[in-house]
């Protein structure tokens, strides 16, 4: 028999009906961890182990909630792409609808975009050369070019200014030349191309002085009228009456220009020491480059009558050193004239170094100068001066191109006529062809 309670028979009188079984226990969720647990700003999600070695989707991110200031300051970080996904999902839902980030985030974005360059940003090996070449291609290297060179390269400048857009019928164009010959005007016809290879061929004693090709080769003649000669009468090419293109003297003569300033340029102080042979006198060798620059101003005044073309003096600072050369020439082409009998005899013997007697020169707007008077020697002196004589430049220009006869030169005058005199001539013997 059974008893009530024991399980073991069926309900009886107050028996109570068996329980259900209670269900198994469900897993428990763990709550978020504390922000201050996680190790990042925001929760990361983290994917579900993959199910038979496939991955479990990924599900969207939820964009958390963020102030705009906040957004605002992610702006920068989003458009360089450095957030985090979440704060990416956060920013770009708020640009969905805050008109003024959504302009700034666009604007950064354009910005990010000039930082990033398809190619490399190593520099090209050959960037320095390609650099300097262009640079050298506008504008020629600055070297410390001597004064004295600097007058003649201005003036040869000036000449070449005044030739570069001449037609072959300029060229061509005749011109006469004129200098002072011992006590009578001299001159010669030639073309404005035959000028400028007279230039050429004196210019041919400096480049051999220095070392450089003679236009007229190695045995060429020793003085300026000589070589001129000797072009004009079937000299190298390019000859400018024989040469279809007459004007083709014009690169020779310029491209030998640059070399003997470029030349004296790198020589440094001790090309000063070198003489330029003249024929029957030298020349160191920065008074040769100045007399080259005269002649480039007296020529180019010759060429610009020719073809009916104005043509203004040099500057002020260019002209003054070219009087310079003419006035400390003048005691020596003064002696000279004596020597040959074309000028007084000396007054007053005196020793060399000593004072003797004296004229001032004076050539408006480029200075005042002492010409001792009975010998090259001798010291010109304020207190010796025994004649003055005062010149505009224009009429020391055309007196010492030999292109009027002293007698006719407009000079102020006073004191000793005869001193006056011999020191017009003097001046009007400077020039030659």
């Amino acid at each position: 028999m059974n008893r009530p309670g024991d399980g073991t028979g069926g309900p009886g009188r107050g028996d109570e009906p068996p329980s259900a079984p209670e269900p198994a226990e469900a897993p428990r969720i763990p709550p978020p961890r504390a922000a201050a647990e996680d190790s990042g700003r925001w929760p990361h999600w983290r994917p579900a182990p993959p199910v038979d070695g496939v991955p479990a989707p990924r599900e969207p991110l939820a964009a958390p909630q963020l102030s705009h200031a906040v957004l605002k300051s992610l702006l920068g970080a989003w458009a360089l792409t450095a957030c985090s996904p979440e704060e990416t999902a956060a920013v770009e839902a708020h640009l969905n609808h805050c008109t003024p980030c959504a302009e700034e985030a666009l604007r950064l974005r354009d910005a990010v975009g000039l930082l990033h360059t398809e190619q490399s940003l190593d520099l090209d090996p050959l960037l320095r050369s390609r650099v300097l070449a262009g640079c050298l291609g506008r504008r020629p290297a600055r070297i410390p070019v001597p004064d004295w060179a600097g007058v003649y390269d201005a003036e040869a400048a000036r000449l070449d200014a005044l030739l570069r857009d001449m037609g072959e019928a300029e060229w061509r164009a005749p011109v006469r030349l004129r200098w002072f010959d011992g006590d009578r005007p001299a001159g010669r016809d030639t073309t404005v191309a035959g000028v400028i290879g007279h230039l050429m061929v004196v210019d041919g004693m400096l480049a051999s002085s220095l070392g450089l090709p003679d236009p007229l080769g190695a045995h060429a003649p020793g003085s300026p009228a000589a070589r001129t000669e000797a072009y004009w009468h079937g000299g190298p090419a390019p000859e400018p009456r024989a040469a279809g293109e007459p004007g083709a003297v014009r690169e020779p003569w310029r491209e030998q220009g640059h070399a003997l300033v470029r030349t004296v340029s790198f020589a440094g102080r001790g090309v000063r020491d070198l003489r330029v042979p003249y024929g029957d006198f030298s020349l160191a060798i920065g008074d040769a480059f100045l007399d080259r620059a005269f002649e480039c101003w007296v020529h180019a005044g010759d060429i610009a009558e020719a073809i009916d073309y104005p043509y203004e003096p040099p500057a002020s600072a260019h002209l003054k050193p070219m009087v310079d050369l003419c006035a400390r020439l003048l005691p020596d082409a003064l002696a000279e004239r004596r020597r040959a009998g074309l000028a007084g005899p000396p007054r007053e013997l005196v020793e060399a170094g000593a004072p003797g007697r004296t004229l001032q020169l004076e050539v408006e707007g480029s200075g005042e100068w002492l010409i001792p008077l009975d010998s090259p020697a001798a010291l010109p002196s304020q207190e010796e001066v025994v004649a003055q004589i005062a010149l505009d430049r224009e009429a020391f220009y055309q007196l010492a191109a030999g292109h009027v006869p002293p007698q006719d030169a407009a000079a102020g005058q006073l004191g000793d006529t005869e001193a006056i005199r011999d020191v017009l001539f003097a001046t009007a013997s400077l020039s030659r062809l």
